[in-house]
């Protein structure tokens, strides 16, 4: 008999692993939310709301899903005029250089957020030294810069909303060296490409063993949190661009700044004939925040496309965003719709609201494998008005295969075959 009881309660005992595993496996899939991504404030006592600036992991009712659509809809009814909407393609980067030279370094903090969501920044050695720290901090860093809590960038950001939305309230590896020169030759596709491999042997960073890329650097509120750490890591370096020169030049003359780790560069990526500073396939990460939603739908995928040209087999494209109907979209007034879920803002600025099966489909036509694909909605607070807002961003890890599936596009179509 004990031992008839001692086999079921191993059997018993057994199961309940099995089970846990299973929960485990299943908590780092995309559909479901891992413990760590986007925070872990939630908010269980409405009464308790204007406690703090940011709550996470919100969940919408349906009535509230169904006002955010009407919402949408209405002030997508009237649409910007077709000449000036050319405009605004046309000199995006003189609107985006009037807002540098405006603003400067006072509008945007520093993400310190961003080695929690994206350790993948890091090499291998460095995130299992971030993982030692105190996450709990970290997650205070997080609500903190989110919720807009540094004075002199609060009052800049307030009047920016008030321009802008017209609203008394405001919301908000590898070494490169001479062997690659040969692959390169070998492919037919690259043939009248040796010339210039051979002159980038020596380009900034052509020594280092892994490598980053910040596009749309902005005023260097990644760049800096990333320099501060990698410049005591030999063999990392940062490359980071942008096509305001404003902003390019802002981050040049920050204290932190020096060449011997970071290289910033002025680049407009919606045009594929522009050289970048370096050779294709060599990036370990590319950082793209805030940035693929100033650009026009029409372009997006061609910038994907041409960025997963710039990683090396295994290297990650690191994503965030906004997402559809956050309050931003929500605010703006009639006159202020380019094209659907695509707006301008009252300084000439524009930008886009995705969903995470738009990012899905366009990242998985340029090669790239899911790893991440995470909607965040949290309730942002602004306990002095007592003002709440739904804040949605969407959040995403793709990664370069080792070996380029030639099924990814026909997966995508299937997938989501009207984009």
């Amino acid at each position: 008999m004990r031992s008839l009881n001692k086999m079921n309660f191993i059997t018993r005992f057994s199961a309940l692993c099995l089970r846990r595993k299973s929960k485990m496996q299943q908590s780092h899939q995309s559909s479901r939310r891992p413990a760590v991504p986007l925070g872990s404030r939630i908010l269980t006592d409405p009464s308790k709301v204007f406690e703090h600036n940011m709550w996470d992991h919100m969940q919408w009712s349906q009535e509230e899903e169904e006002q955010a659509k009407e919402k949408a809809a209405e002030n997508s009814l009237e649409k910007v005029q077709l000449e000036d909407q050319d405009k605004y393609e046309r000199e995006a980067s003189k609107y985006w250089n009037e807002f540098y030279k405006t603003h400067r370094n006072n509008f945007f903090k520093d993400r310190n957020w961003l080695f929690l969501e994206f350790p993948e920044i890091l090499p291998e050695k460095m995130r299992q030294q971030l993982k030692t720290e105190d996450r709990s901090s970290e997650h205070t860093k997080i609500n903190t810069t989110n919720s807009f809590s540094h004075k002199n960038g609060m009052k800049e950001r307030e009047k920016y909303w008030k321009k802008s939305y017209g609203d008394d309230s405001f919301a908000q590896g590898y070494v490169y060296n001479k062997n690659q020169s040969k692959s390169v030759a070998d492919n037919p596709q690259n043939q009248n490409c040796e010339e210039e491999v051979g002159r980038l042997e020596s380009f900034p960073g052509s020594d280092a063993t892994y490598r980053i890329l910040e596009v749309g650097c902005g005023a260097g509120n990644s760049v800096f949190p990333i320099l501060k750490v990698i410049c005591n890591t030999p063999g990392t370096f940062l490359y980071c661009c942008d096509f305001a020169s404003g902003a390019v030049e802002l981050v040049k003359s920050h204290s932190s700044y020096n060449s011997a780790w970071c290289s910033a560069f002025v680049h407009d990526v919606c045009d594929d004939a522009l050289p970048y500073p370096f050779p294709d396939e060599i990036l370990d990460v590319i950082l793209l925040v805030f940035v693929l939603s100033t650009i026009h739908p029409d372009r997006m995928q061609g910038v994907i496309n041409r960025l997963a040209k710039l990683l090396k087999p295994g290297g990650m494209l690191l994503f965030r965003d906004y997402g559809r109907y956050d309050t931003a979209q929500l605010r703006f007034k009639k006159g202020h719709c380019l094209s659907e879920n695509f707006y301008v803002r009252g300084d000439g600025t524009r930008v886009y609201f995705f969903t995470k099966d738009e990012i899905w489909n366009m990242f998985n036509l340029a090669g790239l494998t899911e790893v991440q694909n995470l909607v965040d909605r949290r309730l942002q607070v602004n306990r002095k008005k007592k003002v709440k807002m739904q804040r949605v961003w969407v959040q995403s890890k793709f990664q370069k295969p080792l070996l380029l599936s030639v099924n990814n596009s026909e997966e995508a179509m299937k997938k989501y075959p009207y984009g």
